[in-house]
């Protein structure tokens, strides 16, 4: 590998909640970059969860991610003709990647209603332990504990 890596950029909070994760999360439901369409669906979606449980949104939102995170996860090693599944850990960072992209991944999945409200569900949802994409990451876990015993293989 030839140089350096590149540095770390700096997410500045985002205005409303001064929080980088939100910050995070709009630019992945950005599409083409629309920012301010993507802050309005998931601002838009802050207040539906304020309306709908009386609870403040951003700790919904706090909870869907954390229970959307997959802490390990399998991936594909060839050892001679064949490939194993091994279990590898993930850290922090890479974790809420995957929650993030989750949710977004399955809002987006569900059908007939705008986009504030699909994700306003997705994240209830999450938050309460039942979302598509809480069932996503234990199907991961279930997925790597499945294939513990090839854990030796790790890279």
């Amino acid at each position: 590998m030839r140089g350096k890596k590149p540095p770390k950029r700096i997410i500045e909070p985002d205005p409303v909640y001064k929080n980088t994760n939100v910050t995070r999360f709009i630019n992945k439901l950005m599409w083409c970059g629309k920012k301010t369409t993507a802050e309005r669906i998931f601002y838009g979606a802050m207040d539906i969860i304020n309306e709908k449980t009386g609870e403040e949104g951003i700790e919904v939102f706090k909870r869907a991610l954390e229970n959307a995170r997959p802490h390990v996860q399998v991936k594909s090693r060839r050892v001679g003709g064949s490939t194993y599944q091994v279990p590898i850990d993930i850290k922090s960072e890479k974790q809420m990647e995957h929650a993030m992209r989750w949710l977004i991944q399955y809002s987006r999945a569900r059908k007939g209603r705008p986009m504030r409200e699909k994700l306003a569900f997705e994240l209830l949802d999450a938050a309460s332990g039942t979302g598509s994409s809480v069932k996503k990451k234990d199907d991961t876990h279930r997925m790597a504990e499945a294939n513990r015993a090839f854990a030796h293989y790790r890279v």
